[in-house]
């Protein structure tokens, strides 16, 4: 919190700079406009570092809002004689607009595709420019009035407006950062597939990040095309100017706040010198390229986030590593503070004839299986017979080939991971899957219990949201470690945070995959006493365990799972006392288990 708030007073201190500077030097046009493409670059780095700094969605193609903007305005403007500047914003809404109906296509799926066709409707803009004559007047460009003011403040209106776009894009980014619409995006970043099971609508989050990203980027191109007086579409829709965002995002730190204004900043100078001394466009270009390459070998995060862990190793915080966890809390009935789904008839989970298929493998074969509501079911059985495989079928993390999955009465086979998180169903993962780099409280803050805009834009650091992660983190013991990286806790804590994480879904049934393994035993104790709390609080749980003992003591019933079918259930007692599991499975485990009892 320190940390942020000596960023903060830098910055303001650097804004006030800003301010005064055409005041006590008003008559340098030239430095007036390096500074002012130093705040355009700016603008457009921090709103790029909304989709591919939070979110990981990497664009190489972003100046195409930049030329949208421009184009939007000078339309406008030269078909009804309104200054560019008061029609500006619509050049951001035109950016918005195009972005997400572009968006709504390309980001439903993941991987590196997104990459190229950004950059391929980048040059698909400039060919249509080119070629659309009777708006944009083809390759002869547009050319507008000149500033309608004195002569003598030359730059200095320019100059204000950009700033003050910087100022608002970077509040807007902070502001993001803060929500729970923020986390979200850096959950996705992070690990997407898990970031949907906690009820994050990844592609809805995606969709409205690219959005966002573009809206300050195409206002500034409203204005940019007013301060240029001229514009084609080679110069409206060039390559290099992606380029230069990404390489300012890069150089100064993806995913904070400030490193893309610092990284704008440094790359709007080199560029200048590069253009003014370096000789021609190839000694330019050469110059941004090995300033890339010294980025990607030697400072690979940034400039800013290298120089805070530099800071961080020599004033180090003294971190916790061992098992210990606070004074559990047993108000639980934080767990239930959102109203519950209504109770739908029969079974709370129920299974039916599931089949998955991984080529000729079938890893789960007609699998059948209920969980009755206020229970805490187990599932056992050998490595590899589909226990996992069946969690993720349930949870929407794959696609079942065949059968069906009911839930609280209503069928969920079909509907994304994300739904099935809004309807009260929450998982833990065998190894834990908890979002390293983000904070203890982030992660809890993280899961989105419903679709509603107003729980997306909540606020993630302080208020009602952030109040109940704090609540959850004392329920499993570990309030005091809110602020730490959750990356530096136990394996331990992990596996706790990751119970508090999914219980901020408000669910009402809990599949919890393997919970004691790699478990301090000094943590297991703990760690099942919340189970029971819980479940008395009236949370569902079904649990895939190995720790044969546990199962005993905590669970009822038990199902068997052998080859990807149950070939047993029934109560502990009754499973313990069946040949086929005694022999097959479960082996010396249940007779000692039995003898000790």
């Amino acid at each position: 919190m320190r940390k942020v708030r000596k960023q903060h007073l830098i910055a303001g201190i650097a804004l006030l700079g800003f301010l005064i500077y055409p005041l006590v030097n008003p008559w340098q046009p030239y430095p007036q406009g390096v500074m002012l493409t130093m705040f355009l670059l700016a603008v457009q780095a921090t709103s790029w570092n909304i989709v591919s700094g939070y979110a990981g969605y990497i664009s190489l193609g972003h100046s195409i809002f930049l030329g949208l903007g421009s184009y939007t305005a000078a339309i406008i403007a030269l078909h009804t004689g309104v200054n560019p500047l008061w029609v500006a914003p619509l050049g951001g809404i035109t950016a918005v607009v195009v972005a997400v109906l572009f968006g709504s296509v390309v980001l439903r799926t993941r991987g590196h595709a997104f990459v190229i066709i950004t950059i391929a409707l980048l040059l698909s803009s400039q060919i249509v420019a080119t070629n659309w004559k009777p708006l944009t007047n083809g390759s002869d460009g547009i050319t507008l009035e000149l500033p309608f003011w004195s002569a003598d403040f030359q730059n200095i209106p320019f100059y204000y407006a950009f700033l003050l776009l910087l100022v608002l894009t970077v509040l807007f980014s902070g502001w993001i950062a803060r929500t729970k619409f923020g986390t979200g995006l850096i959950a996705i970043r992070e690990d997407e597939g898990k970031a949907a099971s906690i009820g994050v609508n990844t592609t809805v989050f995606k969709i409205i990040a690219y959005g966002a990203s573009s809206f300050f980027i195409g206002v500034a191109g409203g204005v940019y095309a007013y301060y240029q007086t001229f514009l084609n579409p080679v110069g409206s829709f060039a390559i290099l100017g992606s380029v230069l965002i990404v390489l300012a995002a890069l150089v100064g730190g993806r995913g904070t706040l400030y490193g893309p204004v610092l990284g704008a900043f440094i790359i709007s100078l080199v560029n200048e010198g590069a253009t003014v001394y370096g000789g021609n466009t190839q000694s330019r270009v050469l110059i941004l390229g090995l300033i890339l390459v010294g980025v990607v070998l030697f400072l690979p995060a940034g400039l800013l986030p290298t120089i805070e862990a530099a800071w961080r190793r020599r004033h180090p915080v003294k971190v916790e590593y061992t098992d210990q966890v606070g004074a559990l809390s047993h108000n639980t009935a934080v767990v239930r503070e959102r109203l519950p789904q209504e109770a739908g008839p029969g079974p709370l989970l129920e299974v039916r004839g599931v089949v998955k298929r991984f080529g000729g493998l079938t890893a789960v074969d007609g699998a059948d299986l209920s969980v009755e509501r206020g229970s805490i079911t187990a599932l056992i059985g050998p490595n590899g017979s589909g226990k996992t495989t069946l969690f993720n079928l349930i949870t929407g993390n794959m696609p079942a080939d065949e059968g069906t999955v009911t839930f609280n009465g209503k069928r969920i086979e079909k509907l994304p991971p994300w739904t099935r998180g809004h309807l009260g169903l929450g998982r833990t993962f065998q190894v834990t899957r908890l979002f390293k780099d983000m904070t203890v409280l982030q992660n809890v803050v993280a899961p989105q219990p419903d679709g509603k805009l107003r729980t997306m834009l909540a606020d993630a650091v302080s208020g009602a949201e952030a109040s109940r992660a704090r609540d959850l983190l004392d329920v499993v013991g570990l309030g005091s470690f809110a602020q730490q990286k959750a990356g530096a806790l136990s394996y331990g804590q992990q596996k706790l945070v990751e119970l508090a994480q999914v219980l901020m879904l408000s669910p009402e049934l809990i599949l919890l995959d393997e919970p004691a393994g790699g478990v301090n035993p000094s943590l297991l104790g703990r760690l099942t006493e919340v189970i029971r709390e819980l479940n008395r609080d009236g949370v569902t749980f079904l649990v895939v365990e190995h720790n044969i003992p546990l199962v005993l003591d905590l669970c009822d019933p038990v199902y068997v799972f052998a080859r990807g079918r149950c070939i047993a259930s029934g109560p502990p007692g009754q499973i313990r006392e069946d040949p086929l599991v005694l022999d097959a499975y479960l082996g010396d485990d249940w007779r000692n288990a039995d003898a000790n009892a």
